[in-house]
This record gives structure tokens, C-alpha cells and sequence, in this order.
């Protein structure tokens, strides 16, 4: 049993160690994720007393999904979607909806069926493992692209399919891992019920978050005090999540809506410039402190995870999200004419796997049958995206000749 003081305790080590690795590979120009998660790799595989309590208390799974998709999530979410000018997502509308909503069905049901059929997976098994490959985590990808002066065109399309796919991927999981065998038992008025669902939770975050976010935003009006408006700010975020996933509606979707609207509509309405730089700065050191703990976290799960003889099917399913990814992204841009294939590699290989996976697939109760299988093929799939993808997008990069010089893109930053 843990006392209060000794959690805060343990949090607070990994949260110096993580601020540490942050600041060291900040010096050594290496993504601070991806350092985050080799040493919580070394950390979770080494036998280091002093660090052994907090090591076994954040990595058990109720703590861990609480963690993130609890406290982090709508802080993520929100941070991201707030920053989000609405402006440039209707520039970019019509890549970003081919991928976040094309893009993230047809990744989902590739990765469901070629595991249903070439993994040997059960049905609600493989649709589960489908739904979690779906969710995109680019936070490392974003940074890589922010530092080589990629395009801003880039950073917007990936930045947007990401923040809008997870919603989605969320409701995929939730119907393949609670509803799908009820559904299939029912047949074609099983589909219906379960497009029904969907369009349910969808649809019942979006309206949620509309009105929450507008009604936050008129609120910025009656003031100009920035640590209230951060209040505001904080209210909104993690009162749409919990309100939203209390009416059993999309929580994701919800926090997403609503920072988009309070971000770019209430920041007209209602912030001045002194409001808007310290709300930024305000979640960019919340974000940074969130995405540090999350990335050393997914390292240290590896004492929890037993690999057995398991590596071929490991191979296998990181080669099957791939392919998944692939067939996803060029079936889904096919349709844009003016989006150039250097565009299509480099987001691609972009599509980074993250915390919102391994957090979800920690989620699924013990009695979910096939759970240890979900749980090793998607840390073995995590990992491989953070560790292999993330360590070789700056060389694609460099290779497709997206990157700008480092005073073109400091000078592109500073307009």
C-alpha cells in the first residue's frame, strides 16, 4: 500500500530523471522522446534499487492508463488543439479529413483483417490490435520537422490527422474490445448498431465540445486576467473529458473541439496578446513536463512485458502496421492531385505509434481474452515507431529535400 507521500515521492524521481534526460538530449540534438524512452528501456531493464518502488508503482496497468488517459490526455489534447490555428486546418482541410477520417478506417480495418488472417488472431482480438495501430503520435516527428524548417504545410497536415484521428481510433477500440462479439452474433443489424455507436460517440463529443468551448469563450470576454483565463483554460479542458466520457460520448473528440474553438474563436473574442503568450507558455511547460513522464513510462513497461517465443509474430505485426499505414495513406490521398509523393514518404514514415496505444491496450480488463498477446504486439510496434521510425525521419528528410537551411527556417519561425 502506497502512502500519498511516498507516490508524490516516486513521481517526483522519474520527473527529475525525466527533466534531466530532457535538458541532456536537448545538448546532444536528439528528439527528448525517443532519448526518454531508451533510458526508461535501460532504467525498466537494469536492477537499480532506489528506483525500484517508483518502477513497479507507475508501471502497473491501472496506474499507468490512469495516468495517461486520465491526467495527460486531455492536457495533450487540449495544448495541441488550442495552438491549433483553425485557419490552417481549413488550408489543409481536405489531406488532413482524407487522413484522419479515410485514412485512420482504412488503416484500422487493413491491420484488423491481415491480423485476423495472417496473425491467427480471434476476430475481436485483431480488430482491438486494429483499432490501437490506428492512433498516431507524431510529438517527436513534429519537433524533428519544426527544427529542419520542413514546410509548414507538413507539420500542419500531420499535427491535424493526429489530433483528429484520436478520436476516432478511441471509439474503434472501444466498439472492437467491448461491443464487437455481441455485434457479430447479430449480423447485419449488428453493423447498424454498431455504426450507430459510433456515429454516437462521435458525434455526441463533437456537440459537446462545441458548446463548451463556445461558452468558455464568451467567458474570456468578462475579463482580462491571464491566471484566471489559464483556469478557464484547464476547466475546459478536463471538464469536457470527464463530462463527455460520463455520458458515455466521445471524451477525445470533445477536448478536441473545444480547444480548437477556444483557441482560435476565444482568442479573438476574448484574449489579448499578454493572455494568449502566457497560456501558451503556461501548457508548453505542462506538456512538456506530461510528454516526459509518458516517455520514460512506455520505456520502463518492459519489465511487465514477456516476449517468449513470441518474436516472429512481433515481426510480423510491426511489418502488417506498416503495410497498414501505407495502403492507408495512398488510398486516402489518392484523390488530392497537387500532393507531391515526397509529401506522402515522409508522412508515411511520419506515423509514429505512442502512449494513447500502449495506454488503451493496458486498459483491456484481465477476463479480455488475447489480451497479452495485445499487449505485446503493440509495446513491440511502439517501440519499434519511436526507436527505428523516429531515429530515421531526419535522414528522409534530408534525402527528399524538405528541410530548409537553418536561417531559412529560423527566419520562417520568426513570421
Amino acid at each position: 500500500m502506497h502512502s500519498f507521500d511516498s507516490v508524490f515521492i516516486e513521481l517526483l524521481v522519474l520527473l527529475a530523471i525525466s527533466v534531466f534526460v530532457i535538458a541532456l538530449s536537448k545538448k546532444i540534438n536528439l528528439p527528448y522522446s525517443i532519448a526518454l524512452v531508451i533510458v526508461g528501456l535501460i532504467i525498466g531493464l537494469a536492477d537499480i534499487p532506489p528506483l525500484e518502488d517508483a518502477k513497479s508503482f507507475i508501471t502497473q496497468s491501472h496506474i499507468f492508463q490512469g495516468i495517461i488517459i486520465s491526467l495527460f490526455l486531455p492536457i495533450l489534447l487540449g495544448d495541441a488543439a488550442i495552438k491549433m490555428p483553425v485557419s490552417h486546418l481549413r488550408e489543409q482541410a481536405k489531406p488532413v479529413a482524407a487522413l484522419a477520417f479515410g485514412g485512420t478506417l482504412i488503416s484500422f480495418a487493413v491491420i484488423a483483417l491481415l491480423s485476423y488472417y495472417l496473425l491467427k488472431l480471434p476476430l475481436p482480438v485483431a480488430f482491438t490490435f486494429g483499432a490501437l495501430m490506428s492512433a498516431t503520435d507524431p510529438i517527436s516527428v513534429i519537433s524533428i520537422f519544426k527544427s529542419m524548417g520542413v514546410p509548414k504545410t507538413i507539420v500542419t497536415v500531420i499535427e491535424g490527422e493526429s489530433l483528429l484521428n484520436d478520436g476516432i481510433a478511441v471509439v474503434l477500440f472501444q466498439i472492437s474490445s467491448v461491443y464487437l462479439f455481441t455485434y457479430l452474433e447479430m449480423g447485419w443489424a449488428g453493423l447498424g448498431h454498431g455504426l450507430l455507436l459510433f456515429f454516437q460517440f462521435g458525434l455526441g463529443g463533437l456537440a459537446l465540445g462545441a458548446v463548451l468551448g463556445y461558452v468558455f469563450s464568451q467567458l474570456l470576454r468578462l475579463y482580462d486576467d491571464y491566471p484566471l483565463e489559464i483556469a478557464f483554460s484547464m476547466l475546459l479542458f478536463f471538464g469536457c473529458y470527464f463530462i463527455a466520457e460520463h455520458f458515455r460520448v466521445s471524451g477525445v473528440i470533445a477536448v478536441v473541439t473545444a480547444g480548437l474553438i477556444f483557441g482560435s474563436y476565444g482568442a479573438k473574442v476574448g484574449m489579448s496578446d499578454k493572455t494568449q503568450m502566457n497560456i501558451n507558455s503556461f501548457w508548453d511547460t505542462i506538456t512538456l513536463l506530461a510528454n516526459s513522464l509518458i516517455f520514460l513510462m512506455i520505456g520502463l513497461e518492459i519489465q511487465w512485458i514477456t516476449f517468449g517465443r513470441q518474436w516472429p509474430l512481433v515481426l510480423a505485426a510491426v511489418l502488417i502496421v506498416l503495410a497498414g499505414r501505407t495502403i492507408a495513406l495512398y488510398v486516402s490521398t489518392a484523390p488530392l492531385k497537387a500532393f507531391p509523393s515526397s509529401w506522402k514518404m515522409v508522412l508515411n514514415w511520419g506515423g509514429l505509434k505512442g502512449s494513447l496505444s500502449l495506454a488503451l491496450a493496458l486498459s483491456l480488463p484481465e477476463t479480455f481474452e488475447g489480451r497479452r498477446d495485445v499487449l505485446v504486439l503493440t509495446f513491440s510496434v511502439v517501440l519499434f515507431s519511436l526507436l527505428i521510425q523516429g531515429l530515421s525521419i531526419k535522414p528522409l528528410v534530408i534525402k527528399l529535400g524538405l528541410s530548409q537551411p537553418e536561417s531559412d527556417s529560423a527566419a520562417a519561425r520568426q513570421k
